[in-house]
């Protein structure tokens, strides 16, 4: 990693668990983006959103998620360290996102896990990310290797389709009562539950999403009751994160995600991409999710994605659903101006 000299003030303070303000680093971001961001100027110019009309987070126009699949999406000038990019099936646009600085997406999941889980080193990481390893530039891959290396334990590691061997590992760590996680796409852990069905009782169920047409499609739900009745056990654990962000939010069992301090979730209605709040004011508590993720200072940190869900007064949400095959109200009115 750097050394702490060479991070802006604004980096500096990112990652800091006491951040005092959220509000005042969005609204830095939002201006900071807005000057250096030719994407999202255009996007905000032509939604007819003036600077002086952005006063609260409230205000803040999110970029509709599949601009990373069109365009360019950078603040600033510069060449990216890794440009991560989303999976896909055949024929489609996949997401692309230009990493200016793969320490800082580096700083944001290892303190995001270490806020979640504790230090690496007291867990033994195993990665079932077959559809993943198969294409190259996966954010998640990169952030699994990351924390399999912090662990240091001799059995972490990736899993392609060896699932004999995952099985043999597994049973030899609950022996020894090590903590473990098995962090898996969601097809392939319901692949391995049903050819190996065993009682895990040292070890988490985290699963990352992820059917694309693999298995029928199925809800958070009806997959997390058939984990925990293969695995014999009461909690299966959730990671929500997506190529167009650098931080993940987590589910440490009931369905419920948490995000780190740098990132937070507000939700929009289905019908109009401005509207986050109801008629008296008050925050939705549910519709389509829109996304503060800070950690994407040098790309947008106002992501509107396609994501349906609920808000708790607690601040945790939870995913509900995807919005298909629909255009939303920004992003139809920059392809009409020729964007």
């Amino acid at each position: 990693m750097k050394n702490l000299s060479e991070y802006s003030d604004f980096e500096k303070e990112l990652f800091d668990f006491n951040i005092s303000s959220f509000a005042d680093k969005a609204l830095d971001s939002f201006h900071f983006q807005y000057r250096e961001n030719t994407v999202y100027r255009q996007f905000v110019d032509l939604m007819g959103i003036s600077l002086t009309s952005v006063k609260t987070v409230s205000d803040i126009p999110f970029l509709p998620i599949r601009f990373f699949k069109s365009h360019q999406v950078v603040s600033g000038q510069w060449e990216p360290q890794k440009i991560f990019e989303s999976s896909g099936t055949t024929g489609t646009v996949n997401s692309r996102h230009f990493v200016k600085s793969l320490d800082l997406y580096r700083r944001s999941f290892t303190k995001g896990f270490f806020q979640f889980y504790g230090d690496p080193k007291e867990w033994c990481i195993l990665a079932l990310l077959p559809s993943y390893l198969e294409r190259q530039n996966s954010s998640l891959v990169y952030m699994a290797e990351e924390l399999i290396g912090l662990s240091q334990h001799p059995d972490s590691g990736f899993y392609l389709n060896q699932f004999d061997v995952l099985r043999d590992t597994l049973r030899k760590l609950e022996q020894k009562g090590q903590k473990t996680i098995l962090l898996g796409v969601t097809f392939a852990l319901l692949d391995f539950s049903e050819a190996h069905p065993m009682t895990l009782n040292h070890t988490i169920i985290m699963e990352t999403g992820g059917m694309k047409g693999r298995k029928k499609e199925m809800t958070r739900e009806e997959v997390h009751g058939q984990l925990k009745m293969q695995f014999g056990t009461n909690l299966v654990h959730s990671e929500y994160g997506m190529t167009e962000l650098l931080s993940q939010a987590y589910s440490r069992g009931d369905g419920k995600m948490v995000s780190p301090p740098w990132m937070e979730v507000m939700l929009r209605a289905e019908d109009d991409p401005l509207s986050v709040r109801d008629q008296n004011g008050a925050e939705l508590s549910s519709g389509l999710i829109n996304i503060i993720d800070l950690a994407n200072r040098y790309s947008c940190s106002f992501i509107a994605t396609e994501d349906l869900g609920v808000k708790h007064p607690d601040g945790r949400f939870e995913i509900i659903g995807r919005l298909d095959n629909s255009d939303l109200r920004g992003c139809s009115l920059l392809m009409g101006a020729g964007f």
